[in-house]
């Protein structure tokens, strides 16, 4: 009797390991099984993050808006530029009218009306005055749009002292100082370091021009026996520089250079030489590689024409506007591209055709 109720003991506290065991297991397993579900639904949601992050990174464009100087070679050329780097990476390039004369007159309405369609993140334009357009793009600056000025600059284009013009983030373009001073040294060595010169220039109130003038007016003064006989304005407009430099040979018979400073003033000058029947006599320098001036090149009435590079300025542009826009990268304050010079002896090689302008 005794052996079986111990042997009925034994029996259920084996029953009872069992089951505490088996508890015990499934408890364990559930707690598992739980862990392994809330792992999974954390990696589920950083997966789910790290492709709303990736979905809204591939989703971003910025837009870029181009306000040109005015309708020429030159802008026709920098805008292919902008827009073949602006399709590499992924920009919107937005290419607001060209104006038809150079002026802040014709321009700022066009700059404004653009910029008032909304949705602008940068604005890439050639200030065509360097006082009357700081207020304009300052206005535009301070509703939260970025600015390069390429080309040209405002006020004396050190955008790195502080002043209400130091507001862009860069100017992307020529060293026009330099440009005309390599222009005097060219035309001094066409001319025999001796003669009198004559500059036709465009716009007193444009940076550009102005120092491509000063730079040619100190490398002339480089030579003893070359005379600068005077400096005028055309305003961009090549039937006024055709009639300022007839004007100019008639009163000083004895010139024998002259340097347009850019395609309308150089256009105007060649052709009052050629009128006047003194192709060859009187040395041409000009600037900007356009197809007009190529074929004057060839055919004898230019001498001598410096190209700048439009596109690659349009390229740099959105390149540098893009690093900026998407990290907030420092952009330099000035960005250079070099220069070119096209004479009769290198106008045909087939490297120099990648710096001629086109429509």
């Amino acid at each position: 009797m005794k052996k079986s109720l111990l042997w009925i003991v034994v029996l259920l506290l084996s029953i009872a390991m069992v089951t505490a065991f088996s508890l015990f297991g499934c408890k364990v397993a559930e707690e598992e099984v739980v862990a392994e579900e809330e792992v999974v639904a954390e990696e589920e949601a950083v997966a789910e993050e790290e492709a709303v992050a990736e979905e809204e990174a591939v989703e971003e464009v910025f837009t870029m808006l181009f306000v040109p100087g005015i309708a020429d070679p030159f802008y026709y050329t920098m805008e292919k530029g902008m827009q073949a780097k602006a399709d590499e990476l992924g920009v919107n390039l937005i290419v607001a009218e060209y104006p038809k004369s150079w002026g802040p007159e014709a321009q700022v309405p066009i700059l404004e009306a653009a910029a008032a369609a909304g949705g602008i993140d940068l604005i890439i334009t050639a200030p065509t005055s360097t006082d009357a357009l700081i207020a304009p793009l300052k206005n535009l600056y301070d509703k939260g749009i970025a600015i390069i000025t390429v080309d040209c600059f405002l006020g004396d284009g050190d955008y790195s002292v502080e002043s209400n013009y130091s507001f862009p983030l860069s100017y992307i373009g020529t060293d026009n100082k330099l440009g005309g001073l390599e222009v005097a040294r060219n035309l001094a060595e066409l001319m025999g370091e001796k003669g009198k010169v004559f500059l036709m220039n465009t716009n007193p109130d444009t940076s550009s021009v102005v120092a491509r003038g000063e730079g040619f007016t100190e490398g002339i003064a480089e030579f003893p026996d070359m005379t600068l006989v005077g400096e005028d304005w055309c305003l961009d407009d090549q039937q006024k520089a055709q009639q300022i430099v007839t004007a100019a040979l008639q009163k000083d018979p004895d010139i024998t250079g002259v340097f347009g400073v850019n395609v309308f003033s150089a256009q105007g000058a060649y052709q009052a030489v050629v009128n006047a029947g003194l192709t060859g006599a009187v040395k041409i320098a000009t600037w900007d590689a356009t197809q007009d001036l190529i074929n004057a090149l060839k055919d004898g009435t230019v001498d001598m024409i410096l190209a700048q590079k439009p596109g690659e300025m349009g390229s740099l542009c959105v390149e540098w506007g893009l690093k900026y826009l998407r990290d907030g990268t420092e952009v330099p304050k000035k960005v250079i591209p070099g220069f070119e010079f096209f004479t009769k002896e290198n106008v045909d090689d087939p490297d120099m055709q990648q710096f001629i302008y086109t429509k």
